[in-house]
């Protein structure tokens, strides 16, 4: 499997696609990993060049010593564009990968082209709720968390339609290294990026979930606002939208970024 080093920290990544299409790069939630994005690889591979990767702490990168700062896992994403020579690239993020994002735009938009920021917000809290979850995992474990979680990544239609695909998102999260977990946790509470919208020139399109708890569409709304010209859309589904309405979200991201 291959890795680039970002910061003592080994990141995996995986790169698919066309041979010089342009570059995407996909960025997860909290509490997945790049297997997040299977559903959208068959069509994503057709028009690009995809560079997917777990975030420290998940999946199979490093679990570096915490907390981690979303400074921090934006560094990342310029160490796997700098270690794989790409010096310019789409960049989707979802929830937490969005945040990343928000901060690229802001630090890095020499790296970015066109940016999608999905179920997402330039402020996740209040700070109680991650404090909260952060002694739940640190006394009970990831398992302690999974019901609660997963109740706001699908609406209740998806987990009686698809309770296959729920059970294999259960196992992703409760897989999680609970101390990755946990410095991410410490990110996302500790970051506020709606001063940075502002500064975020690339074309950018912004995805809510109508029925989304974590990142309500007025967080959506609230991005799309105030990153000049950017696009909104807003799905039927909860927070991971990707996988409760794959064809509709792809298509989305798909289109944007093909204009």
């Amino acid at each position: 499997m291959p890795f680039i080093e970002a910061d003592n920290a080994a990141i995996h990544y995986r790169v698919e696609g066309q041979p010089g299409a342009p570059v995407l790069v996909l960025s997860h939630s909290l509490g997945t990993n790049l297997a997040m994005w299977d559903p959208q690889m068959p069509a994503l591979n057709e028009r690009f060049r995809v560079l997917r990767y777990d975030c420290r702490g998940h999946g199979e990168s490093a679990v570096a010593p915490g907390p981690y700062t979303i400074e921090r896992l934006g560094r990342d994403v310029i160490g796997l564009l700098d270690g794989l020579a790409i010096r310019r690239a789409h960049f989707c993020g979802l929830s937490m990968g969005g945040m990343v994002g928000m901060w690229l735009g802001a630090h890095a938009p020499e790296r970015v082209e066109k940016f999608v920021l999905c179920n997402t917000a330039a402020r996740i809290g209040p700070p109680e709720f991650w404090n909260t979850r952060i002694e739940n995992i640190r006394t009970s474990g990831m398992d302690s968390i999974a019901t609660a979680v997963l109740g706001r990544w699908f609406t209740p239609a998806f987990h009686e339609r698809m309770p296959d695909g729920v059970a294999r998102l259960r196992r992703m999260l409760v897989e999680t290294s609970a101390d990755g977990y946990v410095a991410c946790c410490a990110a996302i509470r500790d970051a506020d990026l709606r001063d940075a919208l502002s500064r975020i020139q690339a074309r950018t399109l912004v995805i809510a979930g109508t029925h989304d708890a974590a990142t309500p569409p007025a967080e959506g709304r609230f991005v799309a606002e105030r990153v000049a010209g950017a696009r909104y859309v807003e799905l039927a589904a909860a927070h991971l939208s990707n996988i409760e309405v794959p064809e509709r979200f792809t298509a989305a991201v798909a289109g944007f970024l093909s204009e």
